[in-house]
């Protein structure tokens, strides 16, 4: 199970990655890796690049937990990758298929991808067809999650069915691909979101570092909104947050506002007390937040064509 708001389980099936924008500088996924290396946690042994990476976060590949959703019977939204990037550069493409096939054997759960790296998450789930025969877009990617469903393949998934290239709608109804955006300089991460397949596209602005006036939200249908948390934590000002909202009304995109953050906790108060003092050290109880920040929807989950 998992504390993150708008989830309900985590699923890990690759851990570890590199720092790429501002948004990754404070990543808690790379301080828990440290803290369970030293722990001895064998899924974190492996160090990454200094500069960009740390103690125990080397990006890893963990086909032994490929099969755990085949495992859960009571239907969940499940976050892929709450310690890496499924779409990260080196997760090859063969690996990212067996995930696929798992997620399309299991259309019971809700997947929810996020990832800094939607351009190569458009580039493979697209496929464009090479072999002259003109395939629609997708096509070679979703015969390749068949081909990890069959016994004698090298990337069979042991518990997987054969059939699921004919069971399995393209793209998989039960899976929603997101990506973060952080500040205006990394709104061009949407455009790339637009050309993903996905029964459900967001985009999570969080941490939020900074005003996004340039954000396009059109064919997004979910927008997560979070100010930073924990040590050395930077502030987010509510008129960002109130922009956003105005944004999303404008698109239908649903808003879900998770937290103000860390300095907005400290900052702010109730009763004559700071929030922190109150015991919300994130600003996460919407309790203590102006009204019109109230919101927490979910997306319409409608396949896109």
């Amino acid at each position: 199970m998992t504390n993150i708001e708008w989830t309900e389980q985590t699923w890990n099936p690759t851990t570890g990655c590199d720092r790429i924008s501002p948004g990754c500088d404070r990543c808690y996924a790379l301080t828990m890796a440290k803290r369970l290396k030293a722990m001895g946690q064998a899924k974190y042994q492996s160090n990454g690049d200094p500069r960009t990476s740390g103690p125990g976060f080397a990006l890893t590949t963990h086909p032994d937990v490929l099969t755990e959703p085949l495992r859960w019977k009571k239907p969940r939204k499940v976050f892929v990758n709450s310690m890496s990037d499924l779409f990260h550069a080196r997760v090859p493409r063969e690996f990212l298929v067996r995930v696929f096939a798992v997620m399309a054997a299991t259309p019971q759960h809700t997947y929810q991808i996020l990832t800094k790296r939607p351009e190569r998450a458009a580039r493979i789930l697209t496929d464009l067809c090479r072999c002259g025969v003109g395939h629609p877009p997708g096509e070679h990617f979703r015969s390749s999650m068949e081909w990890a469903a069959t016994p004698h393949s090298p990337t069979y998934v042991p518990g997987l069915d054969h059939g699921i290239y004919h069971r399995s709608g393209w793209p998989l109804p039960n899976v929603w691909i997101g990506t973060s955006i952080e500040s205006a300089d990394y709104v061009r991460r949407a455009d790339a979101l637009r050309e993903t397949p996905a029964a459900v596209r967001f985009i999570s602005a969080e941490p939020l570092l900074g005003p996004t006036p340039n954000l396009n939200l059109s064919d997004i249908d979910w927008l997560i909104i979070g100010g930073e948390s924990g040590p050395g934590a930077r502030p987010l000002q509510i008129g960002w947050v109130e922009d956003l909202l105005v944004n999303a009304a404008e698109t239908a995109t649903a808003p879900f506002v998770k937290q103000l953050g860390s300095v907005w906790a400290r900052d702010h108060t109730v009763a004559g007390k700071t929030v922190t003092a109150h015991g919300d050290t994130k600003g996460g109880n919407p309790n203590y937040w102006p009204a019109n920040l109230r919101v927490r929807e979910y997306p319409k989950a409608a396949a896109h064509d």
